[in-house]
């Protein structure tokens, strides 16, 4: 998860991640970083995000997103 975390800060640094638990209704990350994110997370961990995965549940929070990252590493 720390990775995860490295990754978001890179991208929106000053955002205290750890307290956040809605990145995208807060308007925290905006669809040029969630674009951002998922390029960095695929080349990072080596997983495809599809479209299908795109959704926002999948981006509330750092645990979401690292949620998401484990299961694909699995598949």
């Amino acid at each position: 998860m720390e990775e995860v975390m490295k990754i978001l800060e890179s991208i929106k640094p000053g955002v205290d991640f750890n307290k956040e638990d809605n990145l995208i209704e807060d308007e925290i990350l905006d669809s040029f970083d969630i674009v951002n994110l998922v390029a960095r997370l695929d080349q990072e961990f080596d997983i495809e995000i599809s479209p299908a995965d795109l959704i926002p549940e999948k981006f509330k929070s750092v645990e979401t997103i690292y949620q998401l990252v484990e299961k694909l590493q699995e598949d």
